[in-house]
C-alpha cells in the first residue's frame, strides 16, 4: 500500500507524536462509551444471556415492544431484582430435597443435555422483590415509555453503579437476600435445589398413559422437527391459512379432502377428528370488525357479533331464545329449546324433584352432550357447577364457538364412532336437553358411553320430547329408553313436567354396586371382558357393553368424592401410599406437594409478577397438567381452566375430575378441537420441549396463536433453549414480550398476542372445498 503523501521519512518524529494523540483520544473515548453504556438501559435480549455467569439468575422484563424498532427497555439483575423467581427451600419438608434424583443432584446439575434433565418446570412462587415498583416490572404502551423514559435511564444507571460489586460480593449479597425473602420466592429449580416437583424425575409412576390404555391408538401423526434454531427472528417467515372455513378454521375438523373420501357418514364420521398429517404452520385470519371480547359475566348475555359473525343459528331458534342479532351484539336471553323461560329456573326445578343433586356440592362436574350455545352450563356456575359443553360442529353455526366467546366451557366434539376423550367414571351428572342423540339405536351403545363417563351413583337427567310429548314418534322412543334404561339397571328417581317451562324431565340414577347386573335374567346389553379398560380414551372405538362397578374400597368409583370445595384440595381416597406419583413420592404426598407448589406460584409470582390483569381473563388451558395444581390454585378468582393431559404423559386425568376439575386427554402433534381465539390464557409447563422430540414445534406455536385470543397471554416454563426458540417465533409473528426470566438453563416467558397478521397467502389444500 502506498504511503500518504504527508508521511515522510524524517517527518517519524511528528508522525509518532500525532500516533499518540490519536491512541489517547480513542482510550478516553472508549472509557466514556463504556461509562455510557452502563449508565443507559439497554436491550439484553434472553438468547444472549450467559448462563456460566458466577450468578446464573437472569431477569429480562421487557418494557416497550416494538417489532419494528428495536428500542427495547429491558431490566437484567441477579440480586434484589430477581428475587420474584428465585430459589427457596425454606418452607419444604426435610425430605423434599432427598433422594428423589435418578441422578445426583451434582449430575443434574451438571448434564444439561440429559432427558432427565430437560423437564425440570415445577417452581416455588413468589411476590417479593418490592424494591422494583409495578412500573419497572411490566410492558409498558409507547406512550407511557416515552413520558418515562427518562427517568427509568437515570435509576437504572444509579442501580449499575451501585450493584457494581465483585463476584464475591454479589454473591454474598444475593444470598443473604434470599435468605431474608425466603418465604415468599419462588423457585426456578436448580440441581440440588430443586423440589420434589423437579421434574429431573419425572416417570410414570404407578400411573399409566393414555396412549397405553387405549389398545386402538392410532399411530402418531410426526412430522419433521424445525431444526433450525437460529436466533435471528427472520427464519421465521409465516403466512396467513387460505381455508374454505376462513377464520373459524379447525385443522381437525375442516379436513375436507378425508372428509370427502370416508365410505361412510352414519355414525357422524364426517364430524370426528381428521387431523392432517401435517398440521399446519400457517396462521388463521381474524374476522373483519373483530373486538376485544365483552369481559364476563356481562359476556354470557351478550357478544361482538363481529367475533362470531354468524346469523344462522339465531334465525333458526331465536324464536327458543337461544340467541339474538341485536344491533352490534349477538344477545342470548338465556334460554334454549327446553328452557324458554330461563335456565336457572330450570337448574332448580331439576334439583327440586331431586334434592340429593345438591348444585355445587355432591354435583360439581357435569358433562352437557348436544349443548347449543351453553346456556345450561353457563347459569350452572351460579351454582358453583363446573360443566362441559358438548356439540359437533355441524349445520347449528357455531354453536360452541359461541359459548366460547361467551367465557362457557364448550368443546367441539361428537358422539359417532369413538369414545369422547374423557376417563371412565368422571362425570358426577351428564345433562341432554333435546339433544338430538338416538340413545335407543344399535344396542344404546351411545347411552353406554355415558354409562363408561358417568361416576356411580351420579345421575342422567334427559329433557327431551319423548319424556312429555305423546305423539307416535315420542312414545316409540319413550318405550325405547324405557327398556334400555332398566337393562343398564338405572334406577328413575323422578320425572316429572315443568308447568313453566312446559318441558318434561326424567332424572335416572347410576347403581353403585353390581347386584342389579348379576341378578339380570339376560345379559343384555352385555358386561364388557375384564381386558377391557374403561380408562382407555383416545381413538378406542365404542363399546356396546357396560364395566362393572368398582366395589373395593380402595378403588376409584368405590365412594362419592369429597363435597365440592374441600375435594379440590384433599388427596383422592384412592391415591395410596403405596403407590408412586408422577414426582417419586407417594401418591398422596406427590399430589399435597404438587398443590402447594402451584399456590405459591400463583400467589407469589403469577398475580404479581407478570402483569397481568387477571379480572379480565376468564378461560384458561393448562397444556400440559399433572395432578390439576395449578387449576386447583386459581379456582376462586372466577376462571375456569381446561386441564389437558397428554396421551403419552402419566394418566392423571382421573385425578383432576376427582377433585371437582375438569379435562380432557389430547395429542400436541395434532390440532386441539376448539375454534380460533378460544382461550384468553395458556399455560405451559415444559410441553415444548417434549413436543420438540415428537413432532413440529412450529406446528404447536400456530396452534397456539390460533387458540389464544388477540391480546391474550401465553406462559411457558421450559429449558432455556426453549424459551429462546420460541421467544424468536413470537417476536417474528409481532407478539408483545412481556417479562423472560431464566436460571441454571430454565426459564420463564410471558408473551401477549397482537392482532397482526401476515399478508403473504398459504392455501391448505385438505381444507378447500
Amino acid at each position: 500500500m502506498a504511503l500518504p503523501k504527508h508521511s515522510k521519512v524524517d517527518g517519524r518524529k511528528s508522525t509518532n507524536s500525532y500516533c499518540s494523540t490519536v491512541t489517547l483520544v480513542a482510550f478516553v473515548a472508549l472509557c466514556l462509551v463504556g461509562v455510557w453504556m452502563m449508565t443507559s438501559s439497554s436491550v439484553v435480549p434472553l438468547q444472549n444471556l450467559d448462563t456460566k455467569n458466577v450468578n446464573p439468575v437472569k431477569t429480562v422484563i421487557t418494557k416497550n415492544y416494538d417489532t419494528g424498532d428495536n428500542s427495547e427497555e429491558t431490566e437484567t439483575s441477579a440480586n434484589s431484582n430477581s428475587k420474584e423467581f428465585e430459589d427457596n427451600n425454606g418452607d419444604l419438608p426435610e425430605d423434599a430435597t432427598k433422594g428423589d434424583s435418578i441422578t445426583s443432584p451434582q449430575q443434574d446439575k451438571n448434564s444439561p443435555g440429559d432427558n432427565s434433565k430437560e423437564d425440570q418446570g415445577h417452581e416455588t412462587a413468589s411476590d417479593n422483590d418490592k424494591e422494583i415498583n409495578q412500573e419497572e416490572r411490566f410492558t409498558k404502551t409507547s406512550d407511557e415509555s416515552e413520558q418515562k423514559g427518562e427517568q427509568e435511564n437515570s435509576e437504572e444507571g444509579k442501580e449499575s453503579k451501585d450493584g457494581d460489586n465483585s463476584p464475591s460480593e454479589k454473591q454474598e449479597k444475593g444470598s443473604k437476600e434470599a435468605k431474608i425473602d425466603s418465604s415468599s420466592t419462588e423457585v426456578l429449580p436448580s440441581g440440588a435445589q430443586s423440589e420434589i416437583l423437579s421434574e429431573t424425575t419425572v416417570q410414570n409412576g404407578s400411573f399409566t398413559t393414555q396412549a397405553t390404555e387405549s389398545i386402538n391408538e392410532k399411530a402418531g401423526h410426526n412430522s419433521p422437527e424445525h431444526e433450525n434454531n437460529n436466533n435471528n427472528n427472520n427464519i421465521y417467515h409465516w403466512k396467513l391459512c387460505n381455508v374454505t372455513a376462513g377464520p373459524d378454521f379447525i385443522p381437525c375438523l375442516d379436513n375436507l379432502q378425508a372428509i370427502k373420501s370416508l365410505r361412510s357418514t352414519k355414525h357422524y364420521e364426517h364430524r370426528e377428528r381428521h387431523c392432517p398429517e401435517n398440521p399446519p404452520t400457517c396462521l388463521v385470519p381474524v374476522p373483519e370488525g373483530y373486538k376485544h371480547p365483552i369481559e364476563w359475566p356481562t359476556s354470557r348475555e351478550k357478544i361482538w357479533y363481529h367475533n362470531v359473525p354468524h346469523t344462522k343459528l339465531a334465525e333458526l331458534k331465536g324464536h327458543q331464545n337461544w340467541v339474538k342479532v341485536s344491533g352490534e351484539f349477538l344477545t342470548f336471553p338465556g334460554g334454549g329449546t327446553q328452557f324458554k323461560h330461563g335456565a336457572l329456573h330450570y337448574i332448580d326445578f331439576i334439583q327440586e324433584n331431586v334434592p340429593d343433586i345438591a348444585w355445587g356440592k355432591r354435583s360439581r362436574v357435569v358433562l352437557d352432550v348436544g349443548c347449543g350455545v351453553a346456556s345450561f352450563g353457563g347459569y350452572l356456575f351460579d351454582r358453583d357447577v363446573l360443566t362441559m359443553s358438548l356439540a359437533p360442529k355441524d349445520e347449528h353455526e357455531a354453536q360452541t364457538q359461541f359459548a366460547l366467546e361467551r367465557g362457557i366451557p364448550a368443546l367441539s366434539a361428537v358422539m359417532g364412532t369413538q369414545r369422547l376423550p374423557f376417563p371412565a367414571r368422571v362425570f358426577d351428572i351428564v345433562h341432554c336437553a333435546r339433544c338430538r342423540v338416538p340413545w335407543h339405536i344399535e344396542g344404546g351403545k351411545l347411552l353406554l358411553e355415558l354409562n363408561r363417563l358417568l361416576r356411580p351413583g351420579g345421575y342422567f337427567v334427559w329433557s327431551a320430547t319423548p319424556v312429555y310429548r305423546k305423539g307416535l314418534e315420542d312414545v316409540g322412543i319413550w318405550d325405547a329408553m324405557t327398556k334400555l334404561i332398566e337393562s343398564m339397571c338405572w334406577e328413575v328417581k323422578s320425572v316429572s313436567k315443568d308447568k313453566i317451562n312446559e318441558v318434561g324431565v326424567a332424572v335416572y340414577q347410576k347403581p353403585m354396586s353390581n347386584e342389579c347386573y348379576e341378578g339380570r335374567q339376560q345379559n343384555e346389553p352385555p358386561l364388557c371382558n375384564e381386558s377391557d379398560d374403561p380408562n382407555a380414551a383416545w381413538k378406542v372405538p365404542l363399546q356396546t357393553c357396560m364395566h362393572k362397578v368398582p366395589v373395593s374400597a380402595e378403588v376409584r368409583g368405590s365412594k362419592w368424592p369429597e363435597q365440592w370445595p374441600s375435594r379440590a384440595e384433599k388427596p383422592p381416597y384412592w391415591l395410596l401410599t403405596s403407590q408412586t406419583g408422577v414426582y417419586g413420592k407417594p401418591a398422596p404426598e406427590d399430589f399435597s406437594a404438587d398443590f402447594e407448589h402451584w399456590k405459591r406460584v400463583v400467589n407469589k409470582s403469577y398475580l404479581n409478577g407478570l402483569g397481568i390483569d387477571w379480572s379480565t381473563v376468564r378461560n384458561v388451558m393448562d397444556m400440559r397438567a399433572i395432578y390439576g395444581g395449578f387449576a386447583a390454585a386459581i379456582r376462586d378468582m372466577n376462571i375456569w381452566v381446561m386441564n389437558v393431559v397428554s396421551v403419552d404423559a402419566p394418566d392423571t386425568l382421573p385425578i383432576i375430575y376427582e377433585r371437582g376439575l375438569f379435562g380432557m386427554y389430547h395429542d400436541w402433534c395434532e390440532s386441539f378441537s376448539t375454534y380460533p381465539r378460544s382461550y384468553d390464557l395458556l399455560h405451559a409447563d415444559h410441553l415444548f420441549s417434549k413436543i420438540k422430540r415428537k413432532c413440529n414445534m412450529t406446528a404447536l406455536v400456530a396452534e397456539a396463536d390460533r387458540i389464544l385470543r388477540p391480546e391474550g397471554k401465553l406462559i411457558i416454563r421450559d429449558t432455556l433453549d426453549i424459551i429462546n426458540e420460541v421467544e424468536n417465533m413470537v417476536r417474528s409473528m409481532n407478539w408483545e414480550v412481556r417479562l423472560t426470566y431464566s436460571k441454571d438453563k430454565e426459564g420463564l416467558l410471558c408473551v401477549q398476542k397482537t392482532m397482526w397478521r401476515p399478508t403473504e397467502i398459504e392455501t391448505v389444500p385438505y381444507a378447500i372445498a
